[in-house]
Parts: structure tokens; C-alpha cells; sequence
């Protein structure tokens, strides 16, 4: 026997020992073809190596246990050869369930399980179908291979098709042929889908979790006929659950995140509340405002917000009427200024939002806005609007709901201590009209505490509504709650009108009375109520309004006589340096300044326009002339009231509703109502212009004019009592013309101009 050697597929050489006939005994054939096998599993040989004759020696005798050994061998070549097959799979399955716990996206793990199934067993198509159990069916999940949509879009009914069929009954399913498989529940819809595909051979897996949910199904499928061994079913089924518990983990993961993200938001808005909670509160101990609480809340919710006064929704049926007190968050302004009429009623749908609020003791959307009302025992005190969030999760919404809350008690604060400190107002106005024998110093001393200067001049001030004939019977400021009483005057001043009417004007009278003490507090002054009305004393402001007198009346008189006297007036004033009422030039600061009548003039306007806005109707204003110091003469006050009254009732008489004026405003009626009689003062208003310019030029306007009127308004008799000639006559009515305004011929100012000539001749006064 000789040996050769040999290099086989592994690069190993081995001895091949080769008997050849008669050259080995007989006995050693069995063992030499034994080891001739044992060879060939070394080398790793196909099995096509082992049919070759001159791989082992045959000879007579030794046939039987020759085949032994090759069988043999053949059977130990398939273990190994399945051992490294399945090494080789256990290697890739650990492999893909160790990348399969490194996703957390559910999406790139589905995507991940069918393309390591395709890449296991090595098909064409790889995909997956999940049960929906509100649907009862199972759907497509996740391709890979597919290039069908309406395979990619299928729906399988329980028990439909093979997949339906395995995730009906949790066990795996394969066909080498699917098309002609009676095995299984042909669908149009499921054939078409496939047909389309092109798939032949399928093998389906159940994805189960507890070795009982079926969750859905794991396919592997080829486009041509394939007979799946039960090895690569197994190995399937192990990957599917594997996959199965990996689709668990991140559902369960994604779950968790999401409860995360809902617990971090919730955290986040129960810190927000917790935040806006002690903002509120600390606003509550410290004594803040309205806007304080809009300002906390906006910070806190984001958005715009917006407090309206409850003044803003009178046309929302209430239990009661608005509410009374000082106005708050900047509704009316401290200025006697124009504007827009306050209290107008928003065009929007907010004042019905606004009643729903209250009725359900909740905010409610409007819009993009959310409404929480702000009211106290059935009151409504006003609203807070929340602005560009149109969608408002529970804890913010009840964050609002407790601003409102907070800000009816910040509301009920102001009011009361609105209410106390015009009480304190009005009870000193009542003692300045009734006691004139009040300590200065124990008024001065009150008057501090309320913000008040009774040392500087002042104006009485009366003002009532007046409505026009035909609107309703005209009625006076009436007494709400924490104000003087002056109900028993108002009732007998206006009667008993309808249940209507009677709200309507109460209503009134309470936006009335609230804004005459807001004036009076924003201006330093003093309100209360007094003979069916509202009585003010205001302070003067210091300001030279000369040039604003002139224009003033001559937007009553005629633009052209106003500013031709307000230019002689002024300048007259600065030349003499004296007043003609006796004011002028003293050093007592409570004096009032020459011009203090215009100051007088121009707040009883201003006030009217003020409080007429307020209320929405006119309410008309009568002025006293200044009172110097109220405090160095309490009874001043009480002296000046009576004629603010009168000139309250002249106005009303003469049309003027919605007006306010003084005396002196109102020509030789003011003459009358005024309680000093000022006829130096009657004189120089109207013949002011001529009187200056007789006494600079010499010349004789005033002798001229008094002739003409006493001639019967004749020039031709006015010159033979002047002895001059008749144009002389006419040229010096033409200066007075110019002086005094061209409607100086006028009935009522003749008749003004008439009187003033009377009393200067009778009294002799500047000259005359």
C-alpha cells in the first residue's frame, strides 16, 4: 500500500490511502474504506464525494461494511452541517433581537423585524399585519420587497386568507403554492392584493405575547413555488416572538413616554396654577388692583387679558344694578376731557358669554376668547377676557375661574374703601354747606386725610340729570349705597314713574353718583348728595386762561367780539393791575386769580361734559362764583351753594340741558342770580371794551352810545344831543361795533347793553 497526499477545501493535506487489489490483505479493506469516509468528513466533502469509487476500496468481502460506514458518515455530515445551520441562525436571531432592543421608535422596530425576517430566510418579500381589535380584522403594518399599494393596503378578515387564518387560530401556516391552496378562505379583495404582489409561496407566524395575544402575523414569501422546511418555520416562529415581546417593550415604552410627557405637562400646569395661586393671594394681602391680577394672569396663561367693567354690560339682565362706587382698571379717566361716551355696550357677543358665566358659575368660551365673570352675591362687578387661546385645558380654565374670584374680592375691596373715603368726602361737604362754624384747622385736617386743599379757591358746583321733554321726566343724581341721603327731595322733585323707568334712572343715578365721586376724588375735590342732586366743590385750577375766556364767548357771542374783548380785557388788566372785583393783587394764596371766573366757567363745562359721558344723557352743571378758601370761611361754601342752584335752574329753563355755566355766563340773568350783586363787574363784561378805549383815547363811544339808545336807536336824534354830526354819530357806532361785536343791536344784547349803560350812569362806575 502507498499514500499520497491531498489538499482539500480547507487548505489541510490528509493522507489518502489507496489500496490497490491484491496489495492489501483482504482483511484491511473494511478499515481503509472506514478511514476513506472518515477523510472525506474531514475534508468537508459534498455528498457527491462519497458515491466516488476511488474514494474508498471495494473489494469482495467488504461490500456490507463499506456502506455501513459511508451511511455513517452521510448522517454525521448532515448533524454537523445542521448544528452550523443553526448556529449560524441563533447568531443572526441574537444579533437582530440585540438591535431590536436599541430602537425606540415603533416604527423603525416593525421595519426592523421584516427586513431581518426577509434577510433569515432569505425570501423575496418580507411583511407584517397587526390585529385591531376595535375592527376585529388584522391590517397591513410594515412591507419589505412589496412594490403592490394594494397589497400594501390590505385588510384581512379573522379566518380570511393565510394570515387571517393564523392570527385566528395563534398557529403558523406555510403554502408553496398559495394561489391553489384550498386551504384556505380565498377573498376576492385578499387574491386580488396578492395576485398583484405576485407572491406563490408565503409562511405565516403568529406575533404572540403569554403564549396567547395574538398582537399579529410575520410573513416570509416568495414570487415562485418554495417548500419552507420545518427548520425555517421554527426559526420564523422563534424570531416572531422575539419580535413580538420587542413590539411589546416599545409600545409599552412609547406608552410610557407619552404618560411622561402628559405628567411633565400636567406637572407643569399644576406649577403654573400653584404659581398664579400665591401671585393672587399676595396681590389679595397687599392690597393690589385689577390690573395687577390681568398683568399676573397674562404672564402666567400667555395670551391678552382684558378686564371690562360691569358698567360695559347693561344690556345683561342682573340681579341688581351696576355696580356703584369708584370706577376701576381705567374705565374713566381722572380728567375733565372729550372722549367716547362711557358705558357703551360692546357689539360682540361678550355680554351674553358674561351672563352665561355667572348663571353656570364657570368660564366660558366666546370665540377665540375665554369669559369669566367677576360678580359677588348675584352682582355682577364686571368680566375678565381672555384673549388668543381658544383652547384651554381644565387647570387653566379653573386658574381663571380663581382670578375672577380674586378679582370680585379686589372689587369689593375698592368699592368699600371707595365707598368710606367718599363718605368721608361727603360728610365733610356736608358740614362746609351746614356748619359754618366748623374749626379751619378740624377741616383742614380732614380735608388732608381725603387728598383735599381747602386752603386754595374752590367752586360749588351743582348738577342734576336733565333729560330732554319727551325723554322721560328729568331726575336728579340719586343716593346709592354709602352716600348722604337725598332720596325724600328726589321723590318729591320726580314723581312715580314706571317699574321701567324707575330701574332706568336708578341705574342712571348710580353711574352718576360714581362718576361724581371719582371726579371729585380724581380732582382733589368733594362730592355728596343735597336737594335731589349731586353737589361738587372742586378747587380752581392756577393756569392764566385769559385768552381761553375770549374764545369761550365767542363761541357763544360771535368769534370776533370774543377775541377783540378778551385782548382789551387782558390788556386793561395788565395795565391797571388791579381786578374790578376787589381779588387781585392780595398775597392770600385762597385768593382767586383775575381770571378765576373763566377757571369757574370752563370746570362747570368740562364737568358736564365728564359726568354726561359717564351716564350716557346730559347732565347739566350750575357754577358759584369762586370761593376763596373754603377752610378760612367754611360758610363760603354754604353762601355759594344757592347760587350754583339757581344757575342750575336757569340753564334748565333756558334750554341749555347738558350744559354747565356760571353766573357771570349767564349776562344780566347772572346779575340777578349772583348773591355779591357784582354790578362793577356786570358793567365791565359788557361796556368793558368802550369804557378802555374812552379812557385811552379820550373819546366819548360809551356818551354816544348811551344817546343813541336813549334816542329811540335814532342817529338823527342822537346827534342834537351830542351836538355833533350826524356821521360822527355813525362812525362811532361803527368803533362800538367793533369793540363790542357786531350782534351788539340784538334784542337780547341791546336790552344787556341798555341795563349796563343804566347802572353805569347810576353808579358812576370807572369813570363814568
Amino acid at each position: 500500500m502507498h499514500s499520497t497526499t491531498d489538499h482539500g477545501p480547507d487548505g489541510h493535506s490528509s493522507a489518502r490511502h489507496e489500496s490497490a487489489a491484491g496489495h492489501a490483505p483482504p482483511g484491511d479493506a473494511a478499515p481503509a474504506a472506514c478511514l476513506g469516509y472518515l477523510e472525506l468528513l474531514a475534508r468537508g466533502a459534498p455528498t457527491a464525494a462519497y458515491e466516488d469509487p476511488a474514494a474508498h476500496i471495494a473489494t469482495e468481502g467488504t461490500g456490507h461494511a463499506a456502506e455501513h460506514g459511508k451511511q455513517l458518515a452521510l448522517r454525521i455530515r448532515a448533524e454537523l452541517e445542521g448544528r452550523r445551520r443553526r448556529e449560524a441562525e441563533l447568531t443572526a436571531l441574537f444579533e437582530t433581537v440585540h438591535d431590536l432592543a436599541g430602537l425606540g421608535d415603533l416604527d423603525d422596530v416593525l421595519q426592523a423585524i421584516v427586513q431581518r425576517a426577509r434577510r433569515l430566510l432569505g425570501t423575496e418579500v418580507a411583511y407584517m399585519t397587526l390585529n385591531d381589535p376595535e375592527r376585529g380584522d388584522t391590517y397591513m403594518r410594515v412591507t419589505e420587497g412589496s412594490v403592490s399599494a394594494r397589497f400594501q393596503q390590505l385588510r384581512l378578515g379573522m379566518g380570511e386568507g393565510l394570515g387571517g387564518l393564523v392570527a385566528q387560530t395563534a398557529r403558523p401556516y406555510a403554502t408553496q403554492d398559495y394561489p391553489r391552496d384550498a386551504r384556505f378562505q380565498h377573498t376576492r379583495t385578499i387574491d386580488r392584493g396578492v395576485g398583484e404582489e405576485g407572491l406563490v409561496a408565503i409562511l405565516g407566524v403568529p406575533l404572540l405575547l403569554g403564549g396567547r395575544e395574538v398582537i399579529g402575523v410575520l410573513y416570509a414569501a416568495d414570487r415562485r413555488e418554495r417548500v419552507f422546511e420545518p427548520e425555517q418555520i421554527a426559526l420564523l416562529r422563534s424570531f416572531a416572538a422575539h419580535a413580538a415581546v420587542a413590539i411589546d417593550s416599545t409600545r409599552l415604552l412609547t406608552e410610557t413616554t407619552q404618560a411622561l410627557a402628559g405628567l411633565r405637562a400636567v406637572n407643569e400646569t399644576i406649577r403654573r396654577a400653584s404659581d398664579i395661586h400665591d401671585r393672587l393671594t399676595e396681590l389679595v394681602l397687599r392690597g393690589g388692583g385689577v390690573d395687577d391680577v390681568t398683568r399676573a394672569l397674562a404672564e402666567v396663561l400667555g395670551g391678552r387679558v382684558e378686564f371690562r367693567d360691569s358698567v360695559r354690560f347693561d344690556d345683561v339682565p342682573a340681579g341688581g344694578a351696576p355696580a356703584g362706587g369708584v370706577p376701576t382698571g381705567g374705565e374713566a379717566s381722572g380728567a375733565l376731557s372729550e372722549g367716547a361716551p362711557a358705558g357703551s355696550v360692546p357689539s360682540d357677543g361678550v355680554p351674553a358669554a358674561v351672563e352665561r358665566s355667572r348663571r353656570d358659575g364657570h368660564a366660558v368660551r366666546e370665540g377665540g376668547s375665554w369669559v369669566a365673570a367677576v360678580s359677588a352675591g348675584g352682582e355682577l362687578l364686571g368680566a375678565l377676557l381672555l384673549h388668543g387661546h381658544p383652547d384651554l385645558d381644565p387647570v387653566d380654565q379653573r386658574t381663571l375661574e380663581r382670578a375672577a374670584m380674586v378679582t370680585s374680592l379686589l372689587q369689593l375691596a375698592r368699592r368699600s374703601a371707595g365707598e368710606a373715603e367718599q363718605r368721608v368726602r361727603g360728610e365733610l361737604l356736608d358740614d362746609l354747606l351746614d356748619a359754618a362754624h366748623r374749626d379751619p384747622h378740624l377741616l383742614r385736617d380732614r380735608a388732608a386725610r381725603v387728598g383735599a386743599d381747602l386752603d386754595v379757591p374752590h367752586t360749588v358746583l351743582a348738577a342734576r340729570l336733565d333729560r330732554a321733554p319727551g325723554a322721560g321726566a328729568p331726575s336728579a343724581a340719586g343716593t346709592p349705597s354709602g352716600a348722604p341721603s337725598g332720596d325724600a327731595a328726589h321723590a318729591s322733585t320726580t314723581g312715580a314713574p314706571h317699574d321701567a323707568g324707575q330701574a332706568l334712572d336708578e341705574a342712571e343715578r348710580q353711574r352718576l353718583w360714581s362718576a361724581a365721586a371719582h371726579l371729585a376724588a380724581t380732582r382733589r375735590g368733594l362730592a355728596a348728595t343735597r336737594d335731589g342732586g349731586l353737589v361738587l366743590l372742586l378747587p380752581l385750577e392756577a393756569a392764566d386762561r385769559g385768552a381761553d375766556r375770549g374764545a369761550d364767548r365767542g363761541a357763544d357771542r360771535g368769534a370776533d367780539r370774543g377775541a377783540d374783548r378778551g385782548a382789551d380785557r387782558t390788556a386793561d388788566r395788565a395795565a391797571a393791575g388791579t381786578a374790578d372785583r376787589g381779588v387781585a393783587g392780595t398775597a392770600d394764596r385762597g385768593a382767586p386769580a383775575p381770571d378765576a371766573a373763566d377757571a369757574v366757567s370752563r370746570t362747570a363745562r368740562l364737568a358736564a361734559a365728564e359726568l354726561g359721558r359717564a351716564v350716557g344723557c346730559p347732565v347739566t352743571v350750575g357754577a358759584s362764583a369762586p370761593v376763596p378758601s373754603p377752610a378760612t370761611r367754611p360758610g363760603s361754601v354754604a353762601d355759594a351753594y344757592p347760587e350754583a342752584r339757581r344757575c342750575l335752574d336757569v340753564l334748565s329753563l333756558l334750554g341749555r340741558r347738558g350744559d354747565g355755566a356760571a353766573a357771570e355766563d349767564l349776562g344780566f340773568l347772572g346779575l340777578l342770580l349772583a348773591d355779591t350783586r357784582d354790578v362793577t363787574g356786570f358793567v365791565r363784561r359788557v361796556l368793558g371794551p368802550a369804557l378802555d378805549y374812552d379812557r385811552r383815547r379820550g373819546t366819548e363811544l360809551v356818551a354816544t352810545l348811551d344817546a343813541y339808545f336813549e334816542s329811540g336807536a335814532s342817529p338823527v336824534r342822537a346827534k342834537d344831543v351830542l351836538h355833533v354830526h350826524v356821521n360822527t354819530v355813525a362812525q362811532r357806532l361803527e368803533r362800538v361795533g367793533r369793540l363790542l361785536g357786531d350782534d351788539w343791536q340784538a334784542p337780547h344784547r341791546a336790552l344787556e347793553i341798555q341795563l349796563a349803560l343804566r347802572l353805569h350812569r347810576l353808579t358812576g362806575a370807572l369813570g363814568g
